[in-house]
């Protein structure tokens, strides 16, 4: 479907030329990582505010800084954009989802509250929103690193 192509194309080049939620957190409060791509030399940095003080905690904000080829800062882009306001475990059945899209395994059992979340977004026909628009990657192996950059970088923050 070229169509869907084009779509698909001009959507991560709207989150590589005007990307979302740029910029630094104070660390802490907030939770940093950093990422890099040694293949190509992508670089990601990740701030992520996280209330704990309510049950689950809640992502408050995200920033990301870095550079690197548009995969990368697209996918890091509309990962921001997906997590604000989201669960821990919310975020952690995105991203599993988003891995499972790109035909990453996981290997990782789901907590019952990640279950729960994706069972509460299995009704959704585009549950990744515009992250659907990085599938096209699985055609290219080598970019699949582009893509999973900040989701990797955003669990180690998330660690941290």
């Amino acid at each position: 479907m070229p169509g869907l192509d084009d779509l698909y194309r001009e959507i991560i080049l709207d989150h590589y030329r005007s990307p979302r939620h740029r910029g630094e957190l104070e660390s802490p409060p907030a939770r940093m990582a950093e990422g890099h791509n040694p293949l190509c030399g992508d670089e990601i940095t990740i701030y992520i505010d996280v209330d704990d003080a309510v049950s689950p905690a809640v992502v408050r904000d995200i920033k990301v800084s870095g550079q690197g080829c548009s995969i990368s800062q697209s996918s890091a882009s509309m990962m921001s954009q997906a997590v604000i306001g989201k669960t821990l475990p919310e975020v952690t059945a995105l991203v599993r989802r988003f891995k499972s899209m790109l035909s990453l395994d996981t290997d990782i059992e789901p907590t019952p509250e990640e279950e729960a979340a994706l069972v509460a977004d299995a009704n959704n026909p585009h549950p990744l929103g515009d992250l659907e628009a990085l599938q096209g990657v699985v055609k290219f192996p080598v970019r699949i690193k582009c893509a999973t950059l900040a989701w990797n970088t955003l669990i180690q923050a998330l660690d941290n």
